[in-house]
């Protein structure tokens, strides 16, 4: 099974948008998801600050700023 990682920040729309695209997905092809919040971890603020949201699949970066849903799709499948 694999699992998405949803990189966000509060009061993004781009993030909100990501996360109710990843849930559907997810959802459709039994494969699970999460949030993190990049700013409360320098860390990850320093990694993913500046290209919220970013997708991680398995814990790889798959892609920032938006789903690209066939994309995505592939990976999960």
């Amino acid at each position: 099974m694999h699992h998405v990682t949803v990189m966000t920040r509060a009061g993004c729309h781009a993030c909100e948008t990501a996360e109710t695209d990843v849930a559907r997905i997810c959802e459709e092809l039994g494969a699970t998801w999460s949030t993190v919040d990049v700013d409360a971890d320098p860390e990850d603020q320093a990694e993913y600050g500046d290209r919220v949201p970013v997708l991680l699949v398995d814990g790889d970066e798959h892609g920032y700023w938006h789903v690209e849903e066939d994309r995505l799709r592939a990976a999960l499948s």
